[in-house]
């Protein structure tokens, strides 16, 4: 993801990890994911250049709006390669993810205002649902379990 730089422009696996708020198994984890790139040290340690923070703050960001890391890779993949992005570059990238935002806000509204009948659990247990079940004929399955009808992007992996 670049040209070699003087080792004072490189942050260490910890000065990154200290600075983004990531955990270090998260940065080998996204490094090895292809988001971030690392350069090694003469003794195989990672160092990464600052322009790094900007694209983990992309990731953060992203994620908690509820990019997955395959939307994120591909958004992060239109970033140039052999310089800092500038601000212009990160308008671009943002422009590809407003649709999938747009779709998200429209989910929410659709739930916020059917959660008076339904809030997409495929029960079966109200005689009508207009928000996820009309007319009553949803079956229940083995592959829709919990919140079988929430829209897709409303859905995220339960954490104990």
């Amino acid at each position: 993801m670049g040209t070699r730089m003087r080792s004072e422009d490189l942050l260490t696996i910890g000065e990154v990890s200290a600075r983004s708020g990531f955990a270090s198994s998260a940065l080998r984890y996204y490094e090895a994911q292809g988001l971030i790139s690392a350069q090694r040290t003469a003794g195989g340690r990672r160092c990464f250049e600052r322009s790094t923070l900007r694209r983990l703050a992309f990731i953060r960001a992203a994620a908690n709006v509820g990019l997955t890391l395959e939307e994120i890779r591909d958004e992060l993949d239109r970033l140039p390669e052999g310089r800092t992005p500038t601000k212009a570059d990160w308008a671009a990238i943002s422009r590809h993810w407003r649709t999938r935002l747009d779709e998200q806000l429209e989910a929410l509204r659709r739930l916020r205002d059917g959660l008076d009948s339904c809030i997409g659990c495929g029960c079966l247990s109200l005689q009508r649902c207009a928000f996820s079940n009309p007319g009553d004929v949803a079956a229940l399955s083995d592959d829709a379990p919990g919140a079988a009808y929430l829209p897709p992007l409303l859905r995220r992996p339960h954490r104990p």
